[in-house]
């Protein structure tokens, strides 16, 4: 073989390896994790992070998160922004407050009376879990202290904030059949 023959087959190799990895072509065996898409179950590892980079939440060394895309069971940026990826795919993704937990909505607070509140919740900023009619139950903060009454925030402590997510998709499963 001469050397313009040894040059082309070494060329051949080297994009043979770039456009199928080393090991070659792949064969129909070869299984292909399906795409996140409408109904895929999807099994993630993230890490939430504030603006400052700060570490607001993570599943990193525990369970992986698990939901099932289209059912609005995480922030809607984030499902939105998750939709065509397989397993093993890492991505860093931004969500803006519209998207994610919605912006601070002023007229969210309820004044109630300070005697409903434990005495040692009774500082600005603590966060309580409340209790509706209903049973259901959400995280509310002490924003104001007045004579008789207490006021309570009833935006999402992550209201208004942008949400910074590191995230690693680790099994996609396609939605089933019916």
């Amino acid at each position: 073989m001469n050397f313009s023959a040894r040059w082309i087959a070494a060329v051949f190799a080297l994009a043979t390896i770039f456009a199928f990895g080393v090991g070659g072509v792949r064969s129909e065996e070869t299984p292909v994790s399906p795409i996140i898409g409408n109904g895929s179950t999807v099994r993630m590892e993230y890490t939430l992070r504030d603006e400052a980079g700060n570490v607001l939440d993570s599943n990193k060394g525990r369970d992986a998160l698990t939901y099932i895309q289209g059912r609005h069971q995480i922030v809607p940026g984030l499902e939105q922004s998750l939709e065509g990826m397989r397993a093993e795919e890492e991505k860093r993704v931004t969500v803006m407050p519209k998207d994610g937990y919605g912006p601070v909505a002023p007229a969210a607070e309820v004044e109630v009376r300070k005697d409903n509140i434990p005495r040692d919740a009774l500082q600005v900023g603590t966060q309580l879990i409340a209790q509706g009619a209903g049973g259901q139950t959400r995280m509310v903060r002490v924003k104001e202290i007045k004579e008789q009454t207490v006021i309570l925030d009833l935006n999402h402590p992550l209201a208004g904030k942008p949400l910074y997510f590191d995230i690693r998709i680790l099994k996609v499963d396609a939605p089933a059949k019916p």
